[in-house]
């Protein structure tokens, strides 16, 4: 190959390279957005809780009904040849509603969490999924944590430790009740993510959550009956309604799940660590909440205990954390 050859080739190699640092660069932006967004809307769900006496019951089968109605118009128009393409088999039915009962069920208790406590709490909280997920897997397979593992189970036990007790093991500033919905919550992020592969590949993310949002909205608003509330928001709640379909589904959505499109889901994981340091920053500013050494000790180990984790590759610690984990 000539002199002229070689820079070709040089050329076209550095294009590549930049193409794909860009692609990288975009991914890990759009990630980080979709949990910001995802760490907005949990902080607006404690804003509506605490100041427009909003209730979760309340809150989440008009959050859920009207972010599928969202969804629905948008799949009839990119996907109207697989949205109803789910209920064909028997198989695929099963799937899907133990997709939309995971999914749904961890928005109520995400929900139920920052009503009970913060959203700093939920999210970090519900950051546990990997661990619970990482567990099952281990059961399932008939073998033991490795020992990157076991760090990676030990890590994330502390930091939610020092993150709800601020370290005074005597005064639980999180309470019991909001500890076992948040937990609760990263156990349905589990059961979702139990679902086949194989199933979920066959349908676009989109058709899954609109059934899911849908069945989930009408499910709860048989079982919570919020019309029985006699609550009438004011036009400031109406915005904050607005606010979680559009931003805390529709936007952190779109933008979580094509930054995965770029980078992966395992190292999208760590960019989605930006909706639990959303959410802690706003609770700890505009909300007053109260900030301390341990919480900031307790964050720096779920966040290793993340890296751990995705770094380890989903075929050597044998579990899949898929990215529509994200359904808060």
């Amino acid at each position: 190959m000539g002199q002229a050859g070689l820079q070709k080739a040089e050329y076209r190699a550095a294009g590549a390279q930049r193409k794909s640092t860009e692609k990288g660069l975009a991914g890990a932006v759009l990630a980080t957005g979709g949990g910001i967004c995802w760490g907005l809307s949990g902080s607006m769900g404690q804003y509506l809780f605490r100041y427009q006496g909003m209730d979760s019951r309340w809150l989440v089968p008009y959050r859920l009904g009207l972010a599928g109605v969202v969804l629905f118009v948008y799949c009839l128009i990119r996907h109207r040849n697989k949205l109803f393409q789910v209920f064909a088999a028997a198989q695929d039915v099963r799937q899907i509603l133990t997709y939309a009962a995971g999914v749904c069920i961890c928005q109520y208790l995400y929900f139920q969490t920052i009503q009970w406590s913060s959203a700093a709490a939920a999210t970090i909280l519900q950051d546990l999924s990997p661990i619970f997920i990482l567990a099952w897997a281990c059961l399932t397979a008939r073998r033991k944590p490795k020992p990157r593992e076991a760090v990676a189970i030990i890590l994330a036990l502390a930091g939610v430790l020092l993150i709800t007790t601020h370290g005074r093991l005597n005064s639980v500033p999180v309470s019991p009740r909001a500890v076992m919905t948040g937990v609760g919550c990263a156990l349905m992020v589990t059961l979702y993510n139990e679902v086949p592969k194989s199933f979920m590949d066959r349908y676009p993310i989109a058709v899954l959550q609109t059934w899911a949002f849908l069945i989930g909205g009408a499910s709860f608003f048989i079982l919570f009956r919020p019309w029985t509330f006699h609550y009438t928001p004011a036009p400031a709640g109406i915005l904050g309604i607005a606010f979680v379909v559009l931003v805390g589904n529709v936007l952190a959505f779109t933008f979580y799940m094509t930054g995965v499109s770029m980078i992966g889901p395992d190292k999208a994981i760590l960019y989605g660590f930006s909706e639990p340091v959303t959410a802690a920053v706003i609770t700890y500013t505009i909300f007053g909440g109260r900030f301390t050494v341990y919480d900031a000790i307790g964050f720096a180990a779920v966040f290793a205990m993340l890296i751990l984790i995705s770094t380890s590759g989903r075929k050597k610690s044998g579990f899949r954390n898929e990215a529509s984990a994200e359904s808060a």
